[in-house]
């Protein structure tokens, strides 16, 4: 009787260890999700005033271009709050009728792809940026690490090839950020998995 208490004592310990991920990561992306959802209208104002300078003004260089960027930045950092929300689109045929316990178990396998796909992601993110800091090497972690320490410099800046030419870093440090939000949201949804298969009640995420 004393080995099970123990043993329970160890599990719920090992749990509340496991859920200190999920009390840091989810508010931060649910705060940034709640935000960044309304920067929709920024993207619409953006297409109604290229809409209304080539009706009745000299058209712009920028609109379109940065339509795409607001968009992008729009659905990177919308995705961590996405994974949180459980709003990914998932096959509902088997998977609606589940226990919490057995969606779990299989969350717990399937979060493991997305994890790894989202590392792939942001190495190569990483290594995309680097380069539009005029970085030509390998290793763009050392890159990064240079600039901190001052042993690296920025070099030539990547532009976007249209009349524009804006500088392209800024939207890939974006793109940085959402991937690494997304990963941390991963994990923080895998700590909660283990959590439900132990037996324990994790709080659902509210809107």
């Amino acid at each position: 009787m004393v080995q099970s208490f123990s043993s329970h004592l160890n599990t719920t310990d090992m749990v509340k260890a496991l859920l200190v991920l999920p009390r840091l990561i989810d508010p931060i992306n649910r705060a940034i999700g709640l935000v960044v959802m309304y920067g929709l209208f920024i993207l619409m104002g953006i297409l109604l005033w290229s809409s209304i300078s080539k009706t009745f003004f000299v058209p712009t260089l920028w609109t379109l271009e940065m339509a795409q960027f607001a968009m992008v930045a729009y659905y990177m950092l919308g995705g961590p709050y996405s994974i949180l929300m459980g709003s990914n689109v998932r096959m509902d045929l088997f998977y609606g009728r589940w226990s919490l316990r057995r969606k779990a178990s299989v969350d717990s396998i399937t979060v493991l792809f997305l994890i790894f796909y989202l590392g792939v992601l942001l190495y190569g993110a990483l290594g995309s940026t680097a380069y539009s800091l005029g970085y030509w090497g390998s290793e763009p972690l050392s890159f990064f690490a240079g600039l901190i320490t001052g042993s690296e410099e920025v070099g030539r800046m990547e532009r976007s090839s249209t009349s524009w030419r804006p500088v392209i870093w800024p939207i890939k440090t974006i793109m940085i950020a959402g991937l690494t939000l997304m990963l941390l949201q991963a994990l923080s949804e895998l700590c909660k998995d283990i959590a439900r298969i132990a037996g324990h009640d994790v709080e659902e995420p509210d809107l």
